[in-house]
């Protein structure tokens, strides 16, 4: 009898795991308890044995091997396996003295010989690999069918230990082979995978039209139908029919997904043979294929897809009409109609704002359109100038010229006028009106005022900017009192001026950009900003009566000593180059005249320094009051000088001829009267006074200092810059031109040698002096002498 007890296969898998030799160390030393201490070499003992590999595994392998350790083998019908025996003795002949009996129903293994004598040929045994020890052995065996109406059948183990010694069956489970039915698939392999690739197709289009049709509402098709591109529209005409219908749409879509996704769950399930395979895989693919990919699509190209497969989606919807119509009806009654997204102005300014980055509107057509939605969303007070940052006129001003360059110069074309405070406005002043007033007539505003009369024209805070507009289109004003009443405190409510509301803040607010013309000051009455570029700016200077242009307050009597002192003393403003008429006016003309305050606790600060050596400077200095410290040569020789002194004669009129560079030793530092004043009268037979270590060039060449000139205490001095003077000139050589035919030019001193004046460049101020100064003339120079 063979020893009892195996290690059998737990699961019927393709190789399973070697056995531990736990379970066969009972039969073990059971063996070696026979008489002799061990068992005859000859004799074979099989203790257990375990499937190696299988052509058909069975499908109820996993389970078993998922429910239990250990159990019976288990092969398919028809498959050939391959096992391997574990015991002893096992050769090369162990095929032969192994072999399976039936194992019938109501028995077991302890019935013996009765259960081993009948062995089956169901199970056919062959001699497998060969291996290099006794100890275990390789078989094959060939599984025959079943028969028609059995679907399982249980085989014992049975083996001999010599030849011509009964068989004995294998004790326990584990020498048990279970033979199960072939599973046969409902369909050709071939055709369940056309049909499992169909239905995942269909899963797709179902959950894709559900997503693009569904999201398309009869609102936008309609707006594609006229405005869209002609495949668009051609598209929409398609669908539109269908959509209509949307819950019987919705209803026959989701229906036929449904029934889609349970076939191919089905279908998988035949084909994989193990239930949670065919849910893993029919997971993965709906959701890959019949989910995800089609939704995406249809979220972008719902139209088009849609419009592709208007047949297949009527067909669905006949299809499914006996169930999918009535559901339909019932969510007609209950939800009502479908009537499609309806945008209000608060989302149609918002779907503008989130939509900028994918729509074709350029950005300021983006602006006006939602400037203009919202139009009726704001007041007045959003948009007015408020009263402080208002250019106003007191009603009792006086049309001067000083008054009437204030107004041009401002910019505005309507200007409130007030009395007493500038929240009782009066009247509104047209820059207009002002046409036929003459400035030295010094009329009264008001005067002005009450023969226009216009209209003023208030509103309140809380008017909307589209009444505002209509108020502005009627053409009554387009300029606007701003006020509210004021109830709080005590006393009586009263009227409150909050600010000026315009139809350019109006138009500014629909385009939702700053209109600037030639004469705005501020790109933003509200934040004041400033704008950048004022070169265009009209300067009214020129014509302003220069008594009242002097910046730096100083006595006359000073004003008329320096201009005796430059007319007599400085060969440059002589009479014959500079009339004593132009001198003074160019004295009298603003920051000619410039005051410096010392800082005593910082004296080398740059400030002081009215030159500074090897610095390129174009201006002309005289000290009128204070003291200062010169430093000139290589040697850099210091003294101080005080008022009258001058320098910087060279930068007005650089001298002719080739430039001139530094000689490398002074030449008489005192006899400079570019630097000191102490030998004027020396210097008179040159019309340049200065150093000749002074680097310049014919033709405009820059000036450059070699000496430093910094102030020791505060200062008064006279600043004339290269064009100042140059403007001088002209206007000198203008004013005298009249006179006679020999006089066009201004006669040089004797020793004078003649040179050509700089071209002075053309600019507004020498022109309007210019014009001035030929109008002058004309009157018999009435007007220069009523200036000096």
């Amino acid at each position: 009898m063979a020893a009892g007890g195996g290690g059998g296969s737990p699961g019927g898998g393709c190789g399973g795991t070697p056995l531990s030799p736990a379970p066969f160390l009972p039969p073990l030393l059971l063996l070696l308890a026979l008489p002799g201490g061990a068992v005859p070499a000859a004799d074979t003992v099989v203790l257990g044995l375990r499937l190696e590999e299988s052509t058909k595994p069975a499908a109820a392998a996993a389970e078993a091997a998922a429910g239990a350790a250990r159990g019976p083998i288990r092969l398919t019908e028809g498959s050939e396996a391959l096992l391997r025996l574990y015991g002893l003795g096992l050769g090369p002949r162990a095929a032969e003295r192994v072999a399976f009996a039936e194992l019938r129903a109501g028995g077991n293994a302890s019935s013996g010989n009765a259960t081993c004598q009948e062995r089956s040929q169901d199970l056919v045994v062959r001699p497998g690999p060969a291996e290099p020890r006794d100890t275990s052995a390789l078989l094959r065996v060939r599984v025959q069918p079943l028969r028609k109406d059995e679907r399982a059948k249980t085989y014992v183990l049975c083996s001999q230990r010599r030849p011509g010694q009964p068989w004995l069956p294998h004790q326990g489970p584990d020498g048990h082979v279970v033979v199960l039915e072939e599973k046969k698939s409902l369909l050709p392999l071939w055709l369940q995978v056309i049909l499992i690739a169909g239905l995942l197709v269909l899963s797709g289009m179902f959950s894709g039209l559900n997503l693009g049709l569904m999201a398309l509402d009869p609102m936008e098709l309609r707006i594609v139908q006229n405005c869209g591109t002609d495949k668009e529209k051609r598209y929409a005409r398609r669908i539109e029919p269908i959509r209509r219908k949307g819950n019987y749409l919705l209803c026959s879509l989701l229906l036929g997904n449904v029934l889609v996704n349970t076939t191919l769950t089905i279908l998988l399930d035949d084909l994989i043979g193990s239930g949670i395979g065919a849910v893993v895989a029919s997971t993965i693919g709906i959701v890959i294929f019949g989910e995800i990919v089609p939704q995406a699509l249809c979220s972008r190209h719902g139209l088009a897809v849609g419009a592709n497969t208007i047949v297949v989606t009527k067909f669905f919807m006949l299809v499914t009409f006996p169930l999918s119509y009535p559901i339909s009806k019932l969510l007609d009654c209950i939800l009502g109609q479908e009537i499609g997204t309806v945008y209000n102005r608060e989302k149609l300014v918002e779907m503008l704002k989130v939509t900028e980055p994918y729509n074709d509107l350029v950005r300021e057509e983006l602006n006006m359109i939602q400037g203009a939605l919202e139009l009726r969303t704001k007041t007045v007070e959003d948009v007015m100038t408020p009263l402080q940052n208002c250019f106003m006129i007191n009603s009792d001003a006086i049309l001067d010229f000083n008054t009437m360059s204030e107004i041009m110069e401002s910019g505005y074309t309507r200007i409130p006028v007030y009395e007493d405070e500038r929240s009782n406005i009066m009247d509104i002043l047209y820059v207009k009106d002002l046409t036929f007033v003459d400035p030295d007539d010094c009329t009264p505003l008001k005067t002005i005022t009450k023969f226009y009369n216009h209209p003023v024209h208030v509103v309140f805070h809380d008017t909307k900017l589209d009444a505002m507009l209509e108020e502005f289109k009627k053409g009554k004003s387009h300029l606007a009192i701003v006020q509210k009443v004021n109830n709080e405190g005590e006393g009586d409510p009263f009227y409150e001026v909050l600010g000026l509301v315009t139809l350019e803040d109006v138009i500014e607010e629909i385009i939702k950009s700053e209109i600037l013309d030639e004469s705005d000051t501020y790109t933003d009455n509200r934040s004041r900003k400033r704008v950048n570029n004022q070169k265009n700016r009209r300067d009214f200077s020129a014509f302003k009566d220069p008594d009242n242009e002097l910046k730096v307050k100083v006595s006359p009597q000073l004003l008329l000593a320096a201009h005796r002192f430059l007319s007599t003393e400085v060969t440059l403003f002589t009479p014959n180059y500079i009339s004593e008429k132009i001198l003074l006016r160019l004295l009298k003309y603003s920051d000619v005249i410039q005051e410096l305050k010392f800082d005593e606790e910082n004296k080398k600060s740059p400030r002081h320094f009215l030159y500074c050596k090897n610095k390129p400077a174009d201006y002309f200095i005289l000290i009128l009051q204070g003291k200062v410290e010169v430093e000139a040569g290589k040697e850099c020789m210091k003294f101080e000088a005080g008022a009258f002194s001058y320098y910087g004669v060279m930068a007005l009129s650089p001298a002719p001829g080739s430039e001139i560079r530094s000689p490398s030793h002074m030449s008489g530092l005192n006899r400079s009267a570019s630097l000191s004043y102490h030998e004027r009268s020396e210097s008179g037979s040159s019309p340049v006074s200065g150093s000749n270590n002074q680097l310049n060039s014919a033709g405009g060449a820059q000036y450059v200092a070699d000496f430093s000139v910094r102030a020791l205490t505060d200062l008064q001095f006279v600043k004339i810059t290269r064009q100042e003077y140059q403007n001088g000139l002209m206007a000198s050589r203008m004013d005298s031109c009249p006179q006679s035919p020999d006089s066009n030019a201004p006669k040089p001193e004797p020793g004078i040698p003649e040179k050509p004046e700089p071209a002075a460049p053309a600019d507004e101020t020498t022109s309007l002096l210019n014009e001035r100064n030929c109008l002058s003339r004309r009157s018999n120079h009435s007007a220069l002498e009523n200036s000096i």
